[in-house]
């Protein structure tokens, strides 16, 4: 676990690099952030998408998986989370106490105190949160250090998401750092339980998620550079449907075969 750890510091300093460097830019700079943000998550994602050898899979887990999540509505529950986080954690409190004081007297209209701001925060929990934990470091270095003691493979995720937080948290904020949670949850999840979950992840396994979680990454990046709203968390299924397809796939080869 002390890896997960490791990676979870790194990304928090990140973020909190990211947010002094912010500060003391322009707007017209954060745009450009933003946009470089976007583009890399981009690349990070085609790069990762690539190690799929069974596009049908992927199709076939997007699809379901996204029709799950929506009806699931898995993505408004995660921003839910984060705005609860933003509320407790991020300052929420102050800016609705100011708010209400605000509107006391009479500097803000009950309608304009009524319509609820997209959270940042939230949107930034949500996205780093997809972005550090999909992906074949993080599933091969948690059986590693789980089962061999190698935590190679972590510390070095380490330092490339904390250079990945600083880059979003500039472009996004501090709901950045709060994807430490999920980062904690799910490798400490994996690294726990590699002994059981080892034998059922072979290679082809790890190339399918990795490409999926790329697929992901893709959807982040898009977001990002503000070319469409994509509700990434609703395909999170996916990697369930997905992990089904890859431990059936030899039956489902031989059914293949039958029609061949």
């Amino acid at each position: 676990m002390i890896a997960t750890f490791v990676n979870c510091i790194a990304v928090i300093l990140g973020t909190m690099a990211g947010i002094l460097f912010a500060r003391k830019i322009t707007a017209e700079i954060s745009s450009v952030i933003s946009s470089a943000a976007g583009v890399i998550t981009l690349v990070i994602g085609m790069q990762m998408a690539f190690k799929t050898q069974n596009i049908i899979y992927m199709a076939l887990s997007l699809i379901i998986g996204g029709l799950l999540g929506a009806w699931w509505d898995i993505d408004g529950k995660i921003l839910a989370f984060g705005r609860f986080l933003e509320y407790h954690f991020g300052g929420g409190k102050k800016k609705a106490r100011a708010k209400a004081s605000a509107q006391s007297e009479g500097e803000l209209s009950s309608d304009s105190a009524a319509v609820p701001e997209e959270s940042r925060f939230a949107y930034a929990f949500l996205n780093a949160s997809v972005l550090f934990c999909v992906g074949a470091m993080a599933i091969v270095g948690s059986f590693k250090a789980g089962t061999e003691g190698d935590y190679t493979i972590l510390y070095t995720k380490s330092v490339l998401d904390g250079f990945m937080a600083i880059v979003f948290s500039a472009a996004m904020g501090i709901g950045t750092a709060f994807s430490a949670l999920s980062l904690l949850a799910y490798q400490g999840a994996l690294t726990l339980l590699s002994e059981w979950i080892k034998p059922w992840v072979s290679e082809q396994m790890i190339s399918e998620l990795t490409g999926l979680g790329g697929a992901l990454v893709i959807m982040i990046g898009i977001n990002l550079l503000e070319l469409k709203k994509l509700k990434t968390a609703n395909y999170l299924p996916g990697l369930i449907i997905l992990t089904l397809f890859v431990l059936l796939d030899p039956f489902i080869s031989r059914i293949a075969e039958l029609f061949v």
